[in-house]
Formats: structure tokens, sequence, C-alpha cells
């Protein structure tokens, strides 16, 4: 029965001695991730581990994120990937709403999974980075894979738009290995590539687009715990990096790094995450000599929708066109096809979209009212079926390919007993794409003191989160109904 877990199984009978995975100078064989992810299954099942149940995940871009992926899905488990920058109060809303009963995580994040474990009462298992044998102990391994339905919850995403605290996007086996299938045949992927990492695993673009499919195809995957422009070009030099893949804002500072590199290797690049500017666009290529192809995703949809195709004609700024299996409709606010050419809301269908919301049926409802996955993005088709973003109905910002929940920090915000009322939103910025702001407004005989309130909020959320610009104001806009209006907002260039 299928199971995301097959994969590795698989690439490891035909490609045993391969290199799977790399980090620095060390290299794990297709042979020896089987057989640790076999342990860790074995382990989870022996502690009691049931099909179905979750299982969170609190590691960076390290080999030990890979063996209990693949092992936790082994063992029939749900895999919960959650951010290792995460303060305590959002890893406790994820292993809260999830219902995780287990949680992994290295040693930097254990100060804040330690407290929101003991509010949820997780059980939270300390990891080495690249050693997982504290966990599996002397545990032979498992040498079956876990029968699962297609229809069975692989992993769970958690997102939002602008309102209500962050929902989980229910991925089963067949939405992640079918989206794998593609993306792989998309890339032309072979065990002779090798790919670069950089991209968080905790994502699905660095989970689904380059750990799950390199690893389907015996490529090797090159672990790089955080992004690092002068970093990743000697890595691509030293290792012969193949693929790269990558957001915005990581090309314009590849593209902004001096001196002199070596990427002779790289013979393609992926953009995703947001809309890519097309000066980097050519910039980049014009110095590297290696095309880059956009694609537009999300975590409810595996997470690829469209790209631009290779060996097709490539459109700057553009999306691209749907992929294998995926039909979009662009649709006007009632739910009816807008003629080509004119902006509407991006619908999707397919064998990518989600399950639904881990227990949301009222916002599964109102997110795929019939069957078509309502994705808040504003797009326009041209003559040649190609799709341009051309704003988000939702006002979530993407900062630097991390998404920020306005709703969410503006929470935060309203804790401050200063605060009487604030709104957040994204202002452009050079190399993030965006970056995020605040308009507050205080109470009477409040003093501003902008440093304080940011370091507030920053104790408080993960390091991206936080508003680096806030504005003071003696009122926020609003609507005759009270609504506040943030697009009358006006605030600085970050």
């Amino acid at each position: 029965m299928p199971n995301l877990a097959h994969n590795v199984v698989l690439a490891a009978g035909r490609y045993p001695h391969r290199p799977a995975l790399r980090l620095g100078d060390r290299i794990w064989t297709y042979q020896e991730v089987d057989a640790v992810s076999a342990r860790v299954a074995a382990a989870l099942i022996a502690d009691g581990l049931r099909p179905g149940d979750r299982v969170g995940l609190m590691l960076p871009n390290v080999p030990s994120f890979v063996f209990l992926y693949y092992g936790i899905l082994r063992a029939g488990g749900v895999v919960v990937p959650i951010n290792p920058l995460y303060k305590a109060r959002e890893v406790e809303y994820y292993l809260a709403d999830s219902g995780a009963g287990r949680l992994f995580a290295v040693d930097q994040a254990m100060a804040e999974a330690e407290p929101a474990t003991r509010a949820t009462g997780t059980q939270l298992l300390r990891v080495d980075p690249t050693d997982v044998t504290t966990v599996v102990g002397a545990h032979a391994p498992l040498p079956a894979v876990c029968d699962r339905s297609g229809d069975a919850t692989a992993a769970i995403f958690y997102t939002s738009g602008t309102t209500g605290r962050p929902k989980g996007a229910e991925l089963s086996h067949d939405n992640l290995i079918r989206n794998i299938d593609v993306v792989t045949r998309l890339l032309d992927l072979t065990e002779r590539d090798v790919v670069l990492g950089c991209l968080p695993l905790f994502h699905i673009f660095g989970q689904g687009c380059a750990m799950n499919t390199a690893l389907k195809q015996g490529a090797c995957l090159v672990l790089m715990p955080r992004f690092e422009a002068a970093a990743v070009l000697r890595g691509v030099a030293e290792h012969g990096v193949t693929v790269f893949e990558g957001v915005p804002a990581m090309y314009a500072a590849l593209l902004a790094e001096p001196g002199e590199a070596d990427t002779s290797s790289l013979r393609l690049c992926v953009s995703g995450g947001a809309s890519l500017p097309v000066p980097v666009l050519h910039g980049f290529e014009k110095r590297f000599e290696c095309a880059i192809l956009e694609g537009f995703g999300m975590s409810e949809c595996s997470p690829v929708v469209s790209f631009n195709h290779p060996g097709r004609p490539r459109k700057a700024g553009s999306i691209g066109t749907p992929v294998e299996g995926v039909e979009v409709r662009v649709l006007a606010p009632d739910g009816t096809p807008v003629p080509r050419g004119e902006t509407g809301e991006l619908a999707v269908r397919g064998h990518n979209v989600m399950k639904g919301y881990w227990n949301r049926p009222d916002a599964t409802a109102e997110a795929v009212p019939d069957g078509w996955l309502r994705t808040g993005d504003l797009v326009r088709e041209d003559e040649d079926g190609y799709l341009f973003v051309v704003d988000r109905k939702k006002d979530m910002i993407i900062r630097g390919g991390y998404n920020v929940y306005p709703r969410e920090i503006e929470e935060v915000l309203y804790e401050h007993p200063d605060v009487l009322e604030a709104a957040v939103l994204g202002i452009p910025h050079d190399t993030l794409g965006e970056d995020v702001a605040a308009a507050v407004v205080l109470r009477p005989g409040a003093a501003q003191q902008p440093d304080e309130l940011r370091r507030f909020v920053k104790e408080r959320v993960a390091p991206y989160k936080y508003p680096r610009t806030i504005l003071y104001l003696d009122a926020l806009p609003k609507s005759p109904s009270g609504k506040i209006l943030k697009r009358e907002i006006t605030l600085p260039h970050s």
C-alpha cells in the first residue's frame, strides 16, 4: 500500500552505496539512510506509536531530520514539521492543535521546546543533528514499511491567511508521492544529480521539492543548516551541485555576493515562494550562466501547482503553466471564470490538493467549496496560458521566503499594555521581497518606545516575524463598520 517511505527503500535497493546525504565532509549512503530510518521506525513502534499518530520534528537541515522523517512515515506516523526558531508559545500551539504525542528537537531548540511540551504533555526527545542513537537505542531495523492507504495523512503543514491562527494542511501519501513524481520529471532528476538543500526542510518547498525528490531518484542531497550566500557558492563548487532551489531573496543575495565563483556544475535553478524580480532573474542568469525556472506552489498543494517547464518557452515574471495532472481556473468573486487576460483568484484542482485542514471542516469547506481550492492569490492568464501573479488576496507577508501572518503578530502587539490598536502589514524590501511593519495606536499617556515594542514582540515569535518598522498613529483608518482599513495605511519603504 502507498507509503512515501517506500521511496527511500527502493532507492537504497538500487543505489545502496551512492551518497544520499552530505553535510560538510560527512556522507551517508542510501543503505545507511534506509537502515537508520528503519531503526527509528522500530523504536517508535516499540514505544507505542500507532498508525496515524502525529509526531513533531523541530530540527534544521541536518541528517537527523531525514532519518526521523522517513522513520516516522515508515512506522505509519504523521510528520508535523515545526520551525526550530519558533518560540514556546508557537510550539505549544502546533503541538496542542495537532495532538502530537512526541516532539523531536535538537539542542538549540530545547529552551523553547521544553516549556511547550510541559504545557501540552508531549513527550520531548532530544536528538543530535547527525546521530539518532539516543532515540533508536539497540533496536534492530524494522524490515517492513507500514501499509498506509493513499488517502492516509503523511504530514501536516501549518499555514494560514490573515485571520485566525495557523491551520494544519493535511497532505496525504498520494498527495506527496504524485507531486514528487511530477517534480522529478519536470527537473529531469537522476541519480547523477547533486541537489543543494538550503531551503528549510520543515517547509513544504524544501521538503517536497528538494529532499523528497532527491531521495526518490538516488541523487545526493547536500544539506546546509542555514543559508549563507558565500557558503552556498563554495558548496556548489566543492560538491559539484547540479540543481539549486531557492526563494527570490536567496537569488538576490547570491547575485550580490562579491568575488568569483565556480558554478559551472549547475545545470538548473528553481525559484518559488514569492515573485522573482525580473532584474534579479536576468542578472543571476547572466553572471552564473544557469537558467532559473520559476514556479508556484503552496502548502495546501503539496506544493507545486505551476511551473515554467523545461524545453518550453519561459516568460520572465510568470509562474508558468499547470503541472501534469493539475487544473487551474481564474475566478471572479462569484466563482465564475474571468475572461483570459483579466485578473481573478487562482483556483486549483488535482492530485496535489490537500485532504483538508486538520480538524477544521469549516475552513476546509471555505477553501475548497466545490472541489477547487481557492488559493487567495490574484492572477491573470495570458494568451498562451501562462499565469502571472498580480497580488495576494490574503495579506500574508512573505519575508525572505518565510510566511508571516499579520493576525498572529497583531495578537502579540495587543498583549503589550501600552498598545491600544495595531495593524501589521508588509512593506517592500530590496532583498527580502517584503518586510514586516506595524502601525500602532498607543493608550493615552503611553510614551513611544519603538525599540522596546520590537523587543517585546521579538521575544515571543520567531526572529523573522517581528516588525522592524513601527509607525505610531493617533488612530487607524476604519470602515463604517469599524474594520481597520490596512490599504489606507502608508508605511515607509524598508
